[in-house]
């Protein structure tokens, strides 16, 4: 027995308009914006903790910068080609293209000793904390 199953161009399109709506967030930062991805931030006495998921990169393609207490981590995932001669792509979902993601701390970070680990398809950023300068009674002579 065949499956047999409806095609309606039009009511799938409005399907997946509505679909589209309510699942996806919206984003008005233009298709040109670089993709975010979900980032966990940590804090002790001594040192931010970043856990950031980051499938499908190579751990040369990821790059992270610190100025003071501005950190920013991208990375970028390359399409590999995974269709093989003699068969043809029917769907295409994986993301490949640049990722993006910086945000301000409280404290400024001391970049000398910064660590970061790549396990898994998970980033995991140590950045201590920078000393407080303690404030210096100069006395008036």
């Amino acid at each position: 027995m065949a499956n047999i199953t409806r095609f309606s161009p039009i009511e799938d399109a409005f399907d997946e308009l509505f679909r589209g709506f309510f699942v996806r967030p919206v984003s008005f930062e233009g298709q040109n914006a670089p993709a975010q991805f979900r980032v966990d931030v940590t804090e002790n006495d001594n040192a931010y903790r970043v856990h950031a998921e980051i499938p499908g990169v190579k751990k040369e393609d990821i790059h992270i910068t610190i100025d003071g207490e501005h950190v920013a981590i991208s990375a970028e995932v390359k399409k590999e080609k995974d269709v093989k001669d003699g068969e043809r792509l029917l769907r295409a979902e994986r993301y490949y293209g640049k990722v993006y993601r910086a945000f301000t701390l409280d404290q400024p970070v001391d970049e000398a000793t910064a660590q970061a680990k790549y396990h898994n398809g998970v980033l995991e950023v140590t950045l201590p904390k920078r000393a407080a300068v303690a404030a210096k009674r100069i006395t008036v002579q």
